[in-house]
């Protein structure tokens, strides 16, 4: 852990942290880093996109302690900080129950900004790219207000999110909130969920099969990918710089990969004899996706250091080490 976050842990030094989401993907890996520091960490998930197998090695610290509980219901807990990652991530799986999507987003965020005024305890919430929808500027900076179709398909998550942010402000300036507002780009690394329908473990899965790996449209679309160490990293960061900084900041890798470079390159990683296969581009589905993290490195000093051949190999060895049969497909949108 860098010193200049926590220098040497000592009893007054040691907080009390929730995360929501705690047993998923990125969260599973913010408590690790967090009970490593010496923090009282509570984790809190329903397991509806994520799995238990992401924290059982964390049961055993006396530090670190997980509740089964849908963040949508009131929770009342004592807690000095609190990262707010519960909502499904994924398109197959914020599509599977859009109703619950939108009210995990909206819902959620009102009972943990509701814990925070009580307990006066700092919250970051772990909002999107997608706020920014299909964006007509580009690279996205945080003054971009997006190009986001209400109505569409990924409404639920995108417009669901982008609520979550208004009442993370709305408690801010009316309740005077200690708030902090992360806006994630596309992420990856160990622990993806192999189903999540993700492109990368959807392109690592089919390559490691030697099946086809699935291209929508012609594969020129745009991703950023970020590896989720750097991710978590700049979480941390956000969430212990400066009060007055609450954001939206971006937080994300600025450089831009066409999807059919991704697939190219697993194929390389993977040795596969996996082949393409075209299919139509989801609706409302950006063209582009890149962030400008100028301000991420001005206020947290943060940008990525794990360039995307040494993420996706380290992705590709962990696919290549789990037991897929171990892993359901959470919904039945996952291809």
């Amino acid at each position: 852990m860098p010193a200049y976050l926590w220098g040497e842990i000592g009893v007054s030094h040691i907080k009390r942290i929730l995360v929501t989401g705690g047993a998923g993907f990125l969260g599973s890996h913010l408590c690790e880093r967090l009970v490593e520091a010496g923090h009282d960490v509570i984790c809190l998930d329903n397991f509806f996109t994520s799995q238990k197998s992401n924290i059982v090695r964390l049961l055993d610290f006396h530090n670190f302690e997980f509740i089964r509980h849908d963040i949508t219901m009131p929770v009342w807990l004592e807690v000095d900080e609190i990262y707010n990652l519960a909502c499904p991530a994924a398109p197959g799986h914020y599509q599977y129950n859009p109703i619950k999507t939108t009210k995990t987003s909206v819902m959620g965020a009102i009972n943990v900004l509701g814990m925070a005024k009580r307990c006066r305890a700092r919250v970051l919430q772990a909002s999107t790219s997608e706020v920014y929808g299909d964006p007509e500027i580009h690279p996205q900076p945080e003054s971009y207000r997006g190009n986001v179709n209400p109505i569409g398909p990924r409404a639920c998550y995108d417009e669901g999110k982008r609520v979550a942010e208004t009442l993370f402000m709305d408690y801010h300036r009316s309740n005077r909130v200690a708030i902090k507002i992360v806006r994630i780009f596309n992420t990856y690394g160990p622990r993806m969920h192999p189903y999540d329908g993700r492109v990368v473990s959807n392109f690592i899965r089919q390559a490691i099969n030697n099946e086809p790996i699935t291209l929508y449209g012609d594969g020129s679309q745009t991703r950023s990918f970020c590896y989720r160490d750097d991710l978590v990293e700049a979480m941390i960061r956000m969430m212990n710089c400066d009060g007055s900084f609450i954001g939206p900041v971006n937080i994300g890798n600025p450089h831009e990969f066409t999807i059919r470079q991704l697939a190219e390159l697993v194929v390389k990683y993977t040795g596969s004899k996996s082949k393409f296969v075209h299919k139509p581009l989801p609706e409302d589905d950006p063209l582009q996706r890149q962030p400008d993290i100028a301000l991420a490195k001005e206020k947290l000093d943060w940008e990525p250091k794990v360039e995307l051949e040494a993420g996706l190999k380290a992705t590709i060895e962990w696919f290549r080490n789990i037991d897929m049969s171990h892993y359901r497909a959470p919904t039945p949108n996952h291809d």
